[in-house]
């Protein structure tokens, strides 16, 4: 029939993008095109296109002598391990990728859907920016997507991920959404690009150095992972979906344990060095207690004094925060407030347990954090794990000093349940700092101060260089081996599964951005 026969016409055209040389391109530099990378990320066939026929209707600046197949963006819902997600996949071989009225109007489709399903949502971006022809209606149609993205922060995980430039206001999309994954050498995220930096500044930067992907995910905290090929990075967002829900009503979905829930690792009773002076790796004890040691770490690179990520217990999706001693020996500074007060709230809003894994000995000191606000950022991790009314547990492996004792969820802070190592220290400041306060006028007035000094920090240690003074008090649940850690944590969040907290009726929270 040759209506059919014209409908297929039309649809294979459209398919086709900006044409074969564009896609060649494309493919040239290490890329794939927007359908392409659709089929890459979901189940085979399961792509559904919506809006396959939109045109734009700008008729000045020689746009109505233009064809935007598709109108530059396909748009749809599919599975991903059989989950209904929906997405759309920005086509760079058509005007660069750049958002017009109609290019919009069809993102903002999908993300009124995925709202309305309860489904999540995921970006695939590759665009040079706003199309300039269309002028204040390319302002509006970004002014819909970012609103949208506000909405449906909190209520459907929404995953962004860059694949190509994502310049000008188009970044506040992504920026607005849970995770932005990039890809080495092909994403590319600034709101001015080298050209503007050096008309208004002076500066002479590249485009790599001022927003590629390893910019992003070392110096800004823009990213939250980085891949080598779009292909390990859309097996990254696989892999980062099943640890998330549908939408915030319900749970991430289980998986078979294949890991002995009383598992033992005899390895964490010595993994703590004697001296509290020495470093260890964090990230082997997370993976020692994770379901087959598997650790899915988010920010890796940024902010590394602290480590966020997700794990399994027994085949339940959990959050994981814990203090780094391996750089700066876990201090908290600004950077580490916003990463973990991030995470803390995205695990929360989405029904994730949380687990702390504490070494702290207090914020970083200096006149650089404090003039970077480090009291306001550090008042939003205290903020989010008050805030949180998930299952927390905290274990408390060495170091808890001062305020930081209470940043990293301790009982005051919300944590239902606190235990600790007998390598745990919780006290308002280490012993050699504590006694020039609390001893001053006994060390000054000594015959010899030097050993009367010494003496007191013993003192001090004896007292506080132990969990038991705080669980006596009820501050601390129990103490127990390193060993036994993993299992211990299993039964506590097991029992929690049922919790319910209620919080104060408000219009909403006013957390110290």
């Amino acid at each position: 029939m040759e209506k059919i026969e014209a409908l297929r016409e039309r649809r294979a055209k459209i398919q086709m993008g900006g044409g074969e040389r564009a896609i060649e391109k494309q493919h040239a530099r290490g890329k794939l095109s927007a359908r392409e990378r659709i089929e890459a990320l979901l189940d085979p066939g399961s792509f559904v296109e919506l809006g396959t026929f939109v045109k734009h209707r700008c008729h000045v600046l020689g746009m109505e002598n233009k064809e935007t197949p598709g109108e530059g963006v396909a748009a749809g819902h599919g599975t991903i391990d059989g989950r209904t997600v929906y997405v759309y996949s920005q086509d760079f071989t058509i005007l660069g990728g750049a958002v017009g009225e109609m290019h919009a109007s069809k993102i903002i489709t999908v993300q009124e859907l995925a709202m309305k399903t309860g489904c999540p949502l995921i970006g695939l971006i590759d665009s040079g920016g706003g199309r300039l022809h269309e002028g204040v209606n390319t302002a509006s149609g970004y002014g819909k997507i970012f609103t949208r993205n506000a909405w449906a922060s909190g209520s459907i995980p929404q995953i962004s991920v860059i694949l190509g430039p994502c310049a000008g206001g188009a970044c506040y999309s992504p920026a607005l959404t849970d995770f932005i994954l990039t890809v080495d050498k092909i994403s590319q995220m600034y709101l001015t690009g080298p050209v503007a930096v050096e008309q208004a500044t002076g500066e002479k930067v590249d485009q790599e150095t001022l927003g590629g992907a390893m910019t992003h995910s070392t110096t800004s905290g823009v990213a939250h992972f980085i891949d080598s090929t779009e292909q390990d990075c859309f097996t990254r967002v696989r892999k980062l979906l099943s640890y998330l829900p549908q939408n915030f009503r319900e749970f991430a979905k289980e998986t078979i344990p294949t890991d002995d829930p009383n598992r033992v690792d005899e390895g964490l009773n010595t993994i703590v060095p004697e001296s509290n002076r020495l470093p260890y790796d964090v990230k082997d004890i997370i993976r020692s207690l994770a379901d087959n040691g598997d650790f899915l770490e988010s920010m890796p690179l940024f902010a590394d004094n602290i480590v966020t990520g997700f794990i399994r217990l027994n085949g339940k999706s959990t959050g994981v925060v814990a203090n780094q001693p391996m750089s700066m020996g876990g201090c908290l500074d600004v950077d580490a407030s916003d990463k973990s007060a991030r995470f803390i709230r995205t695990c929360d809003s989405f029904n994730i347990p949380i687990l702390t894994l504490v070494d702290v000995p207090g914020f970083l000191p200096g006149t650089d954090q404090e003039y970077k606000g480090i009291i306001r950022h550090g008042a939003k991790l205290l903020y989010a794990y008050s805030e949180a009314t998930v299952p927390k547990v905290t274990v408390i492996m060495r170091k808890s000093y001062g305020g930081s004792y209470n940043a990293m969820c301790n009982k005051e802070a919300g944590a239902d349940v606190v235990l600790a190592w007998p390598t745990a220290e919780i006290a308002v400041m280490g012993a050699a700092g504590a006694v020039n306060f609390v001893f001053k006028k006994e060390i000054a007035e000594a015959e010899d101060p030097a050993a009367m000094r010494a003496q007191k920090i013993k003192e001090y240690e004896d007292a506080y260089s132990n969990p038991y003074y705080a669980a006596s008090f009820g501050y601390v649940d129990d103490v127990i081996e390193p060993k036994d850690t993993r299992a211990r944590i299993i039964r506590e969040f097991q029992a929690l599964e049922g919790k319910e907290e209620f919080r104060y009726p408000k219009k909403h929270s006013n957390i110290p951005l």
